[in-house]
């Protein structure tokens, strides 16, 4: 038996490694199954979590980096991956979809370390220093590139798209 149960209160931990894989996978089916990877492996391994290295939510994220590299290695190319729209409790669905979609084409013109950066903060909600010591960075290097990440993904953001007729005519090669 452990002294430190590192699944003690697991539902908050599911909620939060469940929020952090959401916000690198979005939302639906593959977050859920990536989850429940994540904390398969937590129960089967329970054995190797060391207290004294830290909480259990870093932990976990460390499997759940695993994780989200097995469930993106293993589509095939070419899959595309849709946001679902959480319809429970959305007044304005089209929006609401409309903004993830966006949201989610600009974290994916990010390189991977800021995509990283900012489902650490924003999907599992981490503080700085707990970035710092799951990406073995200082806190300040993590501030600094998390500032730089934030600022390419306002610039993504901003950035005009194009007019769905000026795409097709670009793509026709017609100005």
């Amino acid at each position: 038996m452990l002294a430190r149960d590192p699944l003690a209160n697991p539902e908050v931990l599911i909620k939060r490694v469940h929020a952090y894989v959401a916000y690198r996978l979005g939302e639906g089916a593959e977050a859920d199954d990536v989850t429940s990877a994540v904390f398969e492996n937590a129960v089967r391994y329970r054995d190797t979590y060391d207290p004294w290295r830290g909480q259990p939510l870093p932990w976990l994220l460390g499997i759940a980096r695993r994780c989200i590299a097995q469930a993106v290695a293993g589509r095939l190319p070419g899959d595309v991956h849709a946001v679902e729209a959480d319809v429970v409790g959305v007044t304005d669905l089209e929006g609401e979809t409309v903004d993830r979609l966006t949201l989610q084409e600009a974290l994916e013109t990010l390189g991977e370390e800021d995509r990283e950066l900012i489902a650490l903060r924003y999907g599992a909600d981490l503080s700085t220093k707990k970035i710092a010591e799951l990406v073995e960075k200082t806190p300040n290097a993590v501030d600094v590139a998390m500032h730089r990440a934030l600022a390419r993904l306002r610039g993504a953001l901003e950035a005009p798209t194009p007019a769905p007729a000026e795409t097709l005519d670009a793509a026709e090669g017609r100005v």
